[in-house]
């Protein structure tokens, strides 16, 4: 939600790692949307898509990718294998950073961000330090490609159109640890509209769970003689 976001040169993560990856962007003499080259590319964020699309921006031939993080590297939610493997590739981090527009030329294309910088403040209810903007210490960083990987929230209509279904505060759905039932008989849920921000193998893991549930749930239903469809 900041000026600029529909510039030439802004990617969402999951569009640039998609395009990237699974639509081998790489090779550009038979890729449908290859990527263009980018020489200095700045990625929002501190997790680990974060740091995949910047070692890919890197794989790619950027000649300069910085993660910008509004925070420090205590409070990244990154593994730290993750922030390591980033560092040897050569991803600079900028932290305490937080940008505040996306600057474009006059043919619509990025050619750097406004940034601000930062310094922690008191800790909030769950012992987070929250980021208090400097006033007056604008800077302007020169770029050509920005990735945009602050993470993915749940949608809110979920709780609002779906009757009986309970959830966290964060809109995250609330299930059985050992079944991942929700609320809902009949209706399972797991990944990361349970477990927030997480790893795929952790989504895996709750998917094996599901299944399991699933179908002791059907077979019960078939044995006492009600519908299983």
């Amino acid at each position: 939600n900041i000026p600029g976001e529909n510039l030439v040169g802004v990617f969402s993560a999951n569009e640039y790692l998609t395009r990237s990856n699974l639509m081998r962007a790489y090779d550009k003499a038979k890729a449908g949307t290859p990527l263009f080259d980018s020489k200095r590319v700045l990625v929002f964020g501190g997790g680990n898509v974060a740091m995949d699309a910047a070692r890919t921006a890197v794989r790619l031939g950027a000649e300069e990718v910085s993660i910008v993080y509004r925070r420090t590297a205590t409070e990244m939610p990154a593994r730290r294998e993750e922030v390591a493997h980033a560092h040897e590739e050569g991803v600079l981090f900028k932290y305490l950073h937080a940008p505040k527009e996306i600057i474009g030329n006059e043919k619509g294309k990025v050619e750097g961000v406004r940034i601000v910088l930062c310094q922690l403040g008191e800790p909030d209810a769950s012992g987070r330090r929250s980021p208090v903007e400097i006033p007056g210490s604008d800077i302007v960083l020169a770029c050509d490609t920005v990735i945009v990987a602050i993470g993915n929230s749940s949608n809110p209509l979920i709780e609002k159109t779906t009757k009986g279904l309970q959830v966290d505060r964060k809109g995250h759905i609330v299930v059985d640890e050992d079944t991942c039932a929700t609320s809902i008989p009949g209706v399972y849920a797991g990944g990361d509209i349970v477990l927030g921000s997480a790893t795929v193998i952790l989504a895996m893991g709750q998917g094996r769970k599901a299944a399991k549930a699933m179908n002791e749930y059907l077979s019960d239903r078939e044995h006492r003689g009600g519908s299983a469809s």
